[in-house]
């Protein structure tokens, strides 16, 4: 069956402290326990329902506590209860480690135990009396929450994503009461699609195949609970039809249910799914509800802390190109000036030398050697002459017309009739 989940995302944002309620559920199934033992001997005379229940003994009366709880613990706590018995003074036992579930599947629960004196009306010691109370779910609510807030400080220290994510998966795949997988899909900008985030349990083949599934209706478990924005449950992979596309590669990983939450920034934007896969068929517990909720806030904080943190650096480093192309436009602004200053010498150079040629050869007839090498002389021979909006002429070889051409504006081919502008253009 597929359920969408009735109950809202809780107000409160990661970093936020836990919601209460969600504290609870995961404190909760503390059992109490109480039996009553009688005589040197230890025996059993009455327990309440818890203690019955705990040792999986339906009727226990006239059993020692060894024959109730084997193993260390049973020898454990019938040394404390004899102590008891022959000083009168109450003891205590705290995290005690209990194995359960004889039949079935057997787990161990730690309990605080209060060892008490029981007294005739005389005021001797007649028995004794054992008091428990199971804090297997207090020690692992603690874990948890200790978990979750060495998550939140390495986010705040500004870890990887992928470090992040992956130890967050491992710590409640280690943590969870039963065996469970988790995966963390990441959303592409636009939404459409997620892509692979972490998940450390899950096998590769299966983490490859899903990465980059649509969000969309009908789309397995984190494909509709993204398009939704709201959770989805799938309680049997194999008859719901959300998975008939993923079905077979389900069955492939061994995977038979899995409940996706999606994650969410402050604003509702998409950031990814979280999910809890397991191993056979299962509707979700008040426990599983609040693990969702209290690491899907995590993961939410982490992604988008990734999302900021990233757009911060992506701006920097467009600031940062900016700096550079200004800098270097600064540069080339720089090397033209200083070009155009050296233009402009050379061009008053040229003038100069006009001149002087002009001055020097004012009466004097067609010259045999260039007269614009200036100081360093040319001795290439006079074939062109050049002339300026000043009157000032003088003969020159081809290169250097040409450069008093392209570097004084005002410098011209004087007469064509001396043949100087043919000779120029047919060089």
């Amino acid at each position: 069956m597929t359920a969408e989940s009735d109950a809202h995302p809780e107000e409160s944002r990661p970093g936020d402290s836990v919601p209460e309620g969600d504290v609870r559920s995961l404190f909760g199934r503390s059992a109490a326990i109480l039996a009553v033992f009688t005589g040197a001997e230890q025996l059993l005379e009455e327990a309440n329902a818890g203690f019955l229940a705990t040792v999986g003994a339906p009727s226990g009366t006239g059993s020692t506590p060894a024959e109730l709880l084997p193993g260390p613990a049973g020898a454990q706590v019938s040394a404390a209860l004899d102590r008891v018995y022959r000083t009168g003074e109450p003891g205590a036992a705290r995290d005690l480690a209990i194995p359960l579930g004889r039949s079935g599947q057997p787990r161990t629960a730690t309990f605080d135990f209060t060892y008490e004196p029981r007294r005739d009306a005389h005021g001797r010691v007649s028995g004794t009396r054992l008091l428990g109370v199971e804090t297997t779910q207090i020690k692992q609510a603690q874990r948890l929450l200790a978990e979750q807030r060495a998550l939140v400080e390495q986010i705040a220290r500004d870890a990887p994503l992928s470090e992040v994510l992956d130890g967050m998966a491992r710590c409640i795949e280690d943590l969870a009461p039963e065996p469970i997988l988790v995966s963390v899909l990441l959303a592409d900008p636009d939404g459409l699609h997620l892509r692979h985030g972490a998940a450390p349990s899950l096998p590769d083949f299966y983490n490859r195949a899903i990465d980059g599934i649509a969000t969309g209706e009908g789309v397995g478990s984190c494909g509709t609970a993204a398009h939704r924005r709201t959770p989805v449950i799938v309680t049997d992979i194999g008859a719901d039809p959300f998975w008939d596309e993923f079905r077979e590669l389900a069955e492939r990983a061994g995977v038979a249910a899995c409940w996706s939450t999606p994650l969410l920034a402050r604003d509702g934007a998409l950031l990814g799914t979280f999910a809890m896969y397991h191993p056979t068929p299962r509707t979700p517990d008040e426990v599983d509800l609040a693990l969702a909720r209290l690491f899907a806030d995590t993961a939410s904080l982490a992604i988008e802390r990734h999302h900021i943190e990233t757009a911060k650096a992506r701006a920097e480093a467009q600031t940062e190109a900016a700096r550079a192309a200004l800098a270097e436009a600064i540069h080339a602004e720089q090397q033209l000036r200083a070009e155009a200053e050296q233009r402009a010498l050379a061009a008053t150079e040229l003038t100069t030398r006009l001149q002087a040629a002009a001055e020097a050869q004012a009466d004097a007839p067609h010259p045999d050697l260039c007269q614009l090498g200036g100081s360093e002389r040319c001795s290439a021979a006079a074939e062109i002459k050049v002339a300026d909006s000043w009157g000032d002429a003088a003969w020159g070889c081809p290169a250097h017309v040409e450069e008093a051409l392209l570097n004084v504006r005002s410098v011209y081919i004087a007469d064509e009739e001396l043949g100087g502008l043919a000779a120029y253009r047919n060089r």
